[in-house]
């Protein structure tokens, strides 16, 4: 890789470091090619992707964007994973896949300004999906209307309910 590769890719990387709404480190030593095609495709799946970098790069791009406390996880190779849609997509594809392969080893995160320990990643992983979350709030707020109706359309059935008991006490 020659000075104008490596600058390329350092631009790359920072220009992903920027979109990314998490970025998640692993290593992945031990990990067959196969292994490694499966998880790329399922985190494709989620809207993320996963690139293997050089560490120098890494840490310049890091040194750069002022995340030098990451710089600490980069001593092995280490992959990067990122989305740049949906923060827990990424995490939960990770950590199932890191459930079923032991050679994954979840290494640390970024979202928002934080550092993410793997513990943290996990509980990132167990929250519901955005979908889910948004069709929870469209049901809180959808809520006090469809309670609004019920209670409109309760008062007619109690008028005709009444009318119809008077009318049977008089035909009696």
């Amino acid at each position: 890789m020659n000075r104008q590769e490596k600058e390329l890719e350092v631009g790359r990387l920072s220009e992903r470091f920027k979109k990314a709404k998490a970025i998640i480190f692993a290593g992945y030593r031990g990990l067959k090619v196969a292994e490694m095609t499966d998880l790329r495709m399922k985190l494709r799946k989620s809207a993320s992707l996963m690139k293997v970098v050089k560490n120098r790069l890494v840490k310049r791009v890091l040194e750069q964007e002022g995340l030098k406390d990451l710089g600490k996880y980069f001593h092995e190779p280490i992959a990067i994973a990122s989305s740049e849609s949906d923060p827990v997509a990424v995490a939960k594809v990770l950590v199932e896949f890191a459930k079923d392969h032991g050679a994954l080893k979840l290494k640390a995160g970024y979202l928002e300004g934080k550092i993410l320990s793997q513990a943290q990643i996990e509980s990132l992983a167990r929250l519901p999906s955005r979908e889910v979350l948004l069709s929870r709030v469209m049901a809180s707020m959808l809520s006090p209307a469809t309670n609004l109706a019920c209670v409109l359309v309760a008062i007619p059935q109690k008028i005709v309910r009444a009318i119809n008991a008077i009318k049977e006490k008089k035909t009696a």
